[in-house]
């Protein structure tokens, strides 16, 4: 993953998976934060794969369409600064990010 940042405030994260590139929003719709920090998702157990999952609210974001979906499950302090994060934003929680392609 990488993130530039274009103009004022223009975020975009980019990933290479299996030799594909898939640009998104740079920033999660969800809590703010840099969508370019958060892991790549290939488990079969997410729809619309690959996926982002936000660093701070683990929301995953298809890198194709960039459409919301099951958060990441963390344990251990990511999953409590997840937990804060989801329930400080949950009127954000149905947004998707977009994807450029």
């Amino acid at each position: 993953m990488k993130g530039w940042e274009f103009g004022e405030n223009q975020r975009v994260a980019c990933a290479n998976v299996d030799g594909n590139f898939y640009a998104v929003q740079g920033t999660c719709p969800r809590c703010g934060f840099d969508l370019f920090k958060g892991d790549i998702v290939t488990s079969e157990a997410f729809e619309d794969l690959p996926r982002i999952a936000c660093p701070t609210c683990a929301t995953t974001y298809g890198l194709k369409t960039g459409k919301h979906g099951a958060a990441l499950k963390r344990t251990g302090l990511a999953g409590f600064v997840g937990g804060l994060a989801k329930t400080a934003t949950v009127k954000d929680s149905q947004v998707d990010a977009k994807a450029f392609m």
